[in-house]
């Protein structure tokens, strides 16, 4: 992948809120899960309509925040981390929301409510497979490739799972990984705000 993060962050004097960081760690997963569907265009992939695309940004996002959460999972206090990644999830629902709406017009469909949905859902049948963040294991990766070739076109399915597993997800997880590693490293201390979910 071509695309450039920035994975070093300076803390201001009193710290970054957890809102903060999860709106950097929500706007890096969707960088990368669009570089992602970039990617599969770039190998052929008939990513003909702008609703695949989404599709496809949708079901990478939602893995992302997934392995963000495991990522996590050392570095923060139960309470706190499921603080940090709800509020993650709901900015990258809102950035999904308004990226649809910048192609669609506002239709009055709740666009965030749906993606949020997909999250839950997701993250439910993620939690069910035993891995590390940093070397997830087959049947993960497999569950991720074939929850993308059920958007893709006939002609594509027999060969984007493969191209899910054993490519776009591990760069995927490397540039997250490096971006986590940056919000979460120890010297860089999240401060609390009373309120953070459905910031």
């Amino acid at each position: 992948m071509a695309l450039r993060l920035k994975t070093v962050f300076f803390k201001n004097a009193g710290g970054r809120s957890s809102a903060e960081i999860a709106s950097v760690l929500a706007s890096t997963i969707w960088r990368i899960s669009d570089e992602v569907v970039a990617n599969l265009s770039k190998w052929d992939c008939d990513i003909v309509t702008p609703e695949r695309g989404v599709k496809i940004l949708g079901e990478m996002s939602a893995f992302l925040l997934h392995m963000s959460d495991r990522l996590a999972y050392r570095r923060l206090a139960e309470a706190e981390r499921a603080r940090f990644i709800q509020a993650a999830g709901q900015r990258l629902a809102e950035i999904m929301q308004d990226n649809i709406r910048a192609m669609v017009g506002d239709d009055g469909f709740d666009y965030k409510a749906n993606f949020i949905d997909l999250i839950n859902r997701r993250g439910v049948d993620y939690a069910t497979f035993e891995c590390t963040p940093e070397k997830p294991g087959y049947p993960i990766l497999r569950y991720l490739g074939l929850a993308v070739r059920e958007h893709m076109l006939e002609s594509d399915q027999p060969w984007v799972a493969d191209q899910i597993m054993d490519i776009q997800a591990p760069e995927a997880l490397g540039m997250l990984k490096k971006t986590v590693d940056g919000l979460l490293s120890p010297d860089k201390p999240v401060r609390q705000r009373a309120t953070v979910a459905g910031d």
